[in-house]
Parts: C-alpha cells; structure tokens; sequence
C-alpha cells in the first residue's frame, strides 16, 4: 500500500483514514480535520449510538472547489450513521419551535397560525442553501417584537414586510455588502438586545396576570399595569408563574446534566435519555401540560384561565405576497404602505442579516467548522421571500432553537427537514389542539427565551475596558424603550460619531531632542490634517530654540488628497521660519503618494536611526526615489 501523495484523492477529499496514516500526517492531520469521536454526544446529550468506524465528522473542510449549492458539499458524502443524531435533533428543535412558533406570533401582534406559518420555509431553504449544520431559521423574539413595531398588526403587512426584507437581504448578498454589519458595533447589539429582553418580558406579564387591554407602548404598559394590578386573574397567575418556575428549573437541570456513560448500564442509559428529552423539549412539555390542565378544567365546566383560541387547520395557500392592503373604507396602495414601514425596511432585514450570522459564526466556531458569510446572506434571503408565499413574517436564526439543534448532536443541515415536517404535521392535524393552550403558559415560553438575552455583565465589562463604549450602549438601551428604530438609528449615530472622532484625532506622539519627532499613530485622512498641522507648529515653534521636524510615519498606511495639502501647508509655515521637515519610515503606497505630490524639498529616509545620525536636518537631503522599485529597498 502506498502513502497517498500530494495528488492522492485521499488527500484532496476529507474521509476516514486508518490509524497507522494518521499517525504518519501527525500534526498536520489534526490541525486540518480536528474530528471529534463520533458517538460522543455535546455536553448533557443522550447515548451514544453505535457509530461505523469510517465515519467522519460532520461537514469537514475540503481542499476542492466547492459546488455553488452548499447543500451538495455534504449529500454525497452522507453517512447513514449521520441519520439517527439528525432526527433526533430536528425532533427536538420541532418540539421546541412549534409553541415557541406560537407564542412568537402573539408577540407580533399576529393571528397564531401566523408563528406557524413562518416555521417550516426555512427549515427547508437551509437545508439547501445553509452552510452551518447548527443553524434553524424561523421566527425570533427580535424579529417578532421588529414586526409588531412595522407590520401595524397587519398579517398582509408582516408578509409583504418578509418579501420586501428578503429582496434586501438577497441584494446584499449577491452584491457581498455584508461588510456593512460590521459597522453595528457590540455595544449598540448589546444595549437592543438588553432593552428588547425587557420590553418583551413586560410585555407578557399581562398574558401572566390575564389583564386585556394594555397598551403595547412600554411606558404606557407599564403605568396601566401597575394601576390595574388588582384585576389580577388569580387562575392565570398561578399557572404562569408555575410554568415559569418549571421552565427555569427543566434549564437547569438541562445545563447541569452530566455526561452520558456508554458503559452504564441500560436502565441508567434509558433514564438519562428520558430526563435529558424532557429538558430539552421544556417548552412543548411545559404547553403541553398546561393544555391539559385546561382541558380538565374545561370538562368541569369552568375555566379560570384565558385560552389561545381557535387555530385554522390545514397549510397555508402557496401565492405571492398583497402589493396593497384592503381597509374597511378602499384599499391601501403599495407606495403608501412603503412610507407606513419606513425606516423598517432597513432595520428589520439588517437585524435579521446581523442575528443570523453571528449565531452561524458563534456556533461554527464553537464546533470547528466554517461558514460562508455571503452565503449565509442569500440564504436567509430566499428563505423570505420564499417564506412570504406561504403567509409567514420575517425569519432569520434562532439562538435558543440552534443551541438545541448543536447539544442534540446534528451532523449535517438535514435535521431541519424532520424539523420542518413536523410543523406541517401541526398545521395539517394538531391546531384543534392549541385551542385549550392558556395564554398564560405562551407567555412563560417568551419571557423564559428572551431572559437571557440580558446582559447585565456588559456594562461593567465596558466600564473596566472602555468607558467610552458605554455612551452609545446607554443611548441604544434607553430610547429603545421609547421606540426601536430610535434606539438602534441613536446607537449606530454615537458609534459612528465616536469612530469619526477616533479618525479625526489619532493619538500623537512628539518626543523633543535635536529634532522635534512626531509619529502619528494611525493613517492620515483629511479630518486629521489641521490637528497634525496646528501640534506639530505648535511644539516646533514653542521649543527653544526652535527644531526642525522628522515625521515618522511608520504606522501610516494611507493618506487622502487632503492629507498631502495638508503636508504641503505645515512644509512651507515651518520653512517660513527657517525649519524644515523631513519623512522617516514612509510605507510604500504613503511614498508613492508623497512622491507623485512632487512636494518642494521633499526629504525622507529609510529610518529613524539613520536620520538622527545626520546633524543638520536641513543639509542632509535624500533624493526623491524614480520608481517604486527603486524605493522598495529603502522602505524598511
């Protein structure tokens, strides 16, 4: 048997090797591949399953050309030992997504089919277009609160606001403007985040206390449910707070659940299995009996508690989203309803663009693997628009459904079709049901998801990093209690407002001796010309007796048009009064600009060092290098 060369398929295809070949790659192997043990499950996970020894990993890196359809990349290569862990997981998210998918429309202000109807489409999108195996898109509790916000209530509205969101994303995508999420800095993800978890936890504390008409407004919610307090229903409280208590103690119980024994015995297997299923399925659980105990109390002939209601069955009509709205008094034309979202149109796809990504990079980083941004993009575009043809809202990627998904052991994006096919299960058979689900226990399922989205730590981890960071944090966090749009539109005005003030006034250096030095320590941009210009004559004519200049711009990896005027103006004041100024350091793209700027006496040197070794600043002269070839030898 030969050793596979450079050329070797083995080599150029990732695949189970022998262990007497492994050990020949060494190191490289394991940095390349680094395959987890199959049949070892996440943390907490059920049983291993009997595994073949040719399998590998899920979704490794190849060094191939990778097809244009993601879904192509790992379908040849699928292993039916992927099989069992793939359904299980996408039962286990099923379980999760179905009353979350009900509760999440209640928070949109939507009819509950609404949550259902958003569950299923891009479940099978990624499947297809995905390049995380973790990632389950559907409906959030960000995207629903953004959709009560813009939609008006209106489920026309939120599902021409999906198609609209996902042209957008889809735009992005194909035009790679995915950089533009990188200007939403932490701290204004933090502050929304932060504010929505409180304004979605307060927002179903009517649903627990069974109060009606609250206003949706935070504030006004706030006042109408302090002063109605004593209208309490004693029936709903009692069963929302239980269900609360029962969704936080199945959470800890799940994060505290030790590792499974493959060697333990099967009862010991078998129980572990069972708690480990409960945990996960928490919310379906905890909805599932609280249906019960309605029903009972339904049977009795008395009912304490405030019921979802009936539920259209059957799927919903595959057509293109309504252009314009029917109102009682006409009809609502498209442009009109365009200037009704408003700045929606970008807040609600680029939240949904920024939460999808960073869960697909957050878990492919966690699990070794790596995801195409771009890619990520289209997909959640198609699955949309796509969406908006079956009735649902703005989707993109669930954290506390993708976690699921990860600790259940999914192998590849399959298990979001077991997913999907359960939602349609529900919609074709089950929505008779939901009709005995109290609202009170929904309620418990949002506030339980959205808790710990709170980051309370963030603020003293910016208070002892960077104190500055907290202003646009603060602004985003207060007024989004006012408004989103206004909180996030305030964030990202600081953030950009404190990243033109770091560019505009870049940290200086001037150290005094035989010459003034100033090293500037960042590149030089046109607002940060006349600050240059007003330290650097400000230092060199104040000293006494005056000093000539050597700029070292070793960390200046740019300068703009303004920039060389700029340089030009401070060369002639300081050469007003008898001084000069001279380059050290210059990178070559800064010496190619100085250069073709033909700046009069124009000095530069290769360092530092050698400039200081000349006495007279003014009499040591460099020559302006020809050509770029020429001058590479003397940049260090």
């Amino acid at each position: 048997m030969r050793r596979p060369g450079r050329s070797d398929p083995a080599r150029a295809e990732p695949r189970a090797v022998p262990g007497w070949h492994r050990r020949l790659r060494g190191v490289s192997y394991r940095l390349r591949y680094r395959p987890r043990l199959r049949g070892v499950p996440a943390r907490g996970g059920p049983a291993p399953l009997p595994v073949p020894a040719r399998g590998v990993r899920a979704m490794p890196g190849s060094r191939c050309p990778l097809p244009a359809l993601p879904v192509l990349r790992w379908l040849p290569r699928y292993s039916r030992a992927w099989l069992p862990l793939d359904v299980l997981a996408g039962l286990a998210v099923g379980l999760t997504a179905v009353p979350q998918a009900l509760a999440y429309a209640e928070l949109a202000g939507l009819p509950l089919q609404y949550g259902l109807y958003s569950s299923f489409m891009g479940c099978f999108v990624y499947c297809l277009l995905g390049t995380a195996k973790d990632v389950t898109l559907g409906p959030t509790a960000i995207m629903s609160l953004l959709v009560s916000s813009y939609a008006s209530h209106q489920p026309a509205c939120a599902v021409l606001l999906a198609f609209l969101s996902g042209c957008i994303q889809l735009a992005m995508g194909l035009l790679r403007l995915g950089f533009l999420l990188d200007f939403i800095s932490c701290p204004v993800i933090k502050g929304f985040t932060s504010a929505a978890s409180i304004t979605i936890s307060f927002n179903q504390v009517k649903n627990i206390l069974g109060l009606q008409g609250i206003p949706r407004q935070f504030f006004l919610q706030l006042y109408e449910t302090l002063r109605r307090i004593g209208e309490t229903r004693a029936g709903d409280a009692v069963l929302g707070l239980s269900c609360l208590a029962a969704l936080a103690g199945l959470r800890a119980m799940r994060s505290r659940l030790p590792q499974a024994v493959p060697t333990a015995p099967l009862a010991v297997r078998i129980s572990h299995l069972i708690v480990w299923i409960c945990a996960t399925a928490r919310n379906a659980l905890v909805v599932l009996s609280a249906g019960l105990v309605a029903y009972s109390f339904q049977v009795m002939g008395c009912q304490p508690f405030r019921l979802t209601g009936s539920i259209p069955q059957g799927l919903p009509p595959f057509r293109p989203p309504r252009f314009s709205l029917a109102v009682p008094n006409g009809t609502v034309p498209f442009p009109s309803v365009l200037q009704d979202m408003g700045v929606g149109l970008a807040v609600v796809p680029l939240m949904g663009l920024l939460e999808s990504v960073a869960i697909a990079k957050a878990f492919a980083s966690q699990n070794g693997y790596r995801i195409d941004p771009s890619q990520e993009l289209l997909a959640l575009g198609v699955a949309n628009v796509l969406g908006s043809f079956v009735s649902s809202y703005p989707i993109t990627g669930s954290f506390g459904r993708t976690a699921v998904n990860a600790q259940s052991g999914v192998c590849t994006p399959a298990g979001g079709l077991v997913t999907g096919a359960l939602v349609l299960l529900s919609l074709a058979y089950l929505t008779s049901l939901f009709y005995y689900i109290p609202k009170a226990a929904l309620a418990a399922v949002i506030i339980s998801a959205v808790v710990p989205m709170f980051d309370a730590g963030i603020f003293r981890t910016l208070w002892r990093v960077k104190r500055l960071d907290l202003v646009p944090l603060c602004v985003t966090f207060l007024l989004c209690f006012w408004e989103v749009q206004y909180g996030i539109l305030a964030g990202l005005l600081v953030s950009g407002l404190l990243l033109l003030h770091s560019i505009a006034r870049p940290p200086i250096k001037v150290s005094e001796g035989a010459v003034l030095l100033v090293q500037p320590g960042a590149s030089l941009h046109f607002p940060a010309v006349e600050h240059l210009r007003a330290s650097v004559c400000s230092r060199a004519l104040a000293a006494s007796p005056a000093r000539s200049v050597l700029l070292d711009c070793s960390h200046v990896s740019s300068v703009d048009y303004t920039a060389l005027l700029g340089l030009a103006e401070l060369q002639q004041e300081l050469r007003g009064h008898g001084l000069s100024l001279a380059f050290c350091g210059l990178q070559e793209p800064v010496l190619q600009a100085l250069l073709s700027a033909d700046l009069e006496g124009f000095q530069h040197f290769p360092s530092r060092e050698e400039a200081e070794r000349c006495r007279e600043l003014g009499g040591s002269r460099a020559e302006p290098l020809p050509s770029t070839a020429e001058s590479t030898g003397l940049i260090q």
